[in-house]
């Protein structure tokens, strides 16, 4: 019975744990460009894109493909950014309740 009871505080104690942790990721965000910079993407922890920053240098209508292919390029890039962050934070969790590979 003392083994149930520890175990579903431990349980209490991780679902808390990563309430806190996926507010704080919402908080976070993580930039990522392409093109040498002439398209930027900034993404939050909980993948959600803030902004899409776009030199004008680059907008061209002759070549409207190239311009598609750098921002999906970096809104790809800032969203993988942001999910490697937070499975980096989530791990933490599992590790520290023993439970190593939970890495979401």
């Amino acid at each position: 019975m003392a083994n149930m009871m520890k175990l579903m505080q431990q349980a209490a104690k991780m679902q808390k744990d990563l309430e806190k942790v996926q507010g704080e990721l919402a908080n976070k965000t993580v930039e990522f460009s392409s093109g040498g910079g002439a398209v930027k993407v900034v993404a939050s922890g909980d993948g959600v894109v803030k902004s899409i920053k776009i030199d004008p240098a680059v907008i061209n209508p002759a070549d409207a493909g190239l311009l598609e292919d750098m921002v999906l390029a970096s809104v790809n890039g800032a969203l993988k950014t942001a999910k490697d962050m937070s499975s980096k934070e989530m791990s933490k969790i599992a590790a520290d309740m023993g439970l190593p590979g939970l890495g979401m």
